[in-house]
C-alpha cells in the first residue's frame, strides 16, 4: 500500500468533530462513495479504497443515500443474462 501525505488545516478535524485517523477514514469512503456514484470506479475498488468490505461499503452508500445499483439498463440486462 502507498501512503499519500496531504496537508489539511487544523479546523476541519474540529468542524467534523473527527480526530485525524477517523477524517482520513471518512474522507477515504467520501470519495469512494463519489467516485462509485460517477460510475468511475467499481463496487468492488470502491470498498477497497474504502478500506472497507462490501457489505460495508454498501452500508456507507445508503448513509451518504446513494442507491447500491449503479447500472445502466444494458448493464442490468447483461447481469441478468450472465445469472444462467
Amino acid at each position: 500500500m502507498r501512503t499519500v501525505p496531504i496537508q489539511l488545516p487544523e479546523t476541519v478535524f474540529s468542524a467534523l468533530r473527527k480526530n485525524p485517523e477517523e477524517f482520513v477514514q471518512e474522507m477515504r469512503i467520501a470519495a469512494a462513495v463519489k467516485w462509485y456514484e460517477l460510475g468511475e470506479i467499481s463496487q468492488g475498488k470502491a470498498a477497497e479504497i474504502a478500506g472497507l468490505t462490501r457489505t460495508e461499503f454498501i452500508n456507507a452508500l445508503s448513509r451518504y443515500r446513494v442507491d447500491f445499483m449503479q447500472y445502466t439498463a444494458e448493464e442490468l440486462t447483461e447481469e441478468i443474462r450472465n445469472v444462467d
